[in-house]
């Protein structure tokens, strides 16, 4: 049975709270079977269970540790989603910091959250994802 929309809401910001805390197995539980992620506006895509958990392992243990400060600047709840605009500071890998504007969509599945679509420049998403962000395919329209 799927979750009712306030359900969902819940977990998007259950989503949000386990990333901040740095909770991988807690993040991931928020996750359908198989979430899809987009990078955009560049266009890329990565998915499945394992490639998800391969970019939160590098997120936790890499890209956090460079998070320098953070601040949430809106949210906005839908009947699919719930989009999260933040401005963060990153300590980029020459060693200078830089802020960003990110958007992210945590898309609703039916027991859990489908993915997320990222909206950021393409600097940070490949700061932010890694290795997946050399793995992620163009998306098929």
């Amino acid at each position: 049975m799927a979750l009712s929309h306030k359900q969902l809401i819940a977990v998007a910001h259950a989503h949000a709270a386990a990333e901040a805390a740095g909770d991988l197995e807690g993040t991931l539980a928020t996750l359908d079977d198989d979430p899809v992620y987009e990078l955009q506006p560049v266009g890329l895509t990565f998915g499945g269970m394992a490639a998800v958990r391969a970019y939160y392992e590098y997120f936790f243990e890499s890209f956090m540790s460079r998070g320098v400060g953070s601040s949430r600047r809106s949210e906005w709840i839908g009947d699919d989603a719930v989009a999260e605009e933040y401005g963060i500071d990153v300590r980029m890998p020459e060693g200078n910091v830089e802020h960003h504007a990110i958007i992210g969509i945590l898309v609703f599945g039916k027991n859990g959250l489908a993915g997320e679509r990222i909206w950021a420049s393409d600097r940070l998403l490949r700061v932010l994802f890694g290795p997946a962000y050399d793995l992620a395919t163009p998306i098929a329209h």
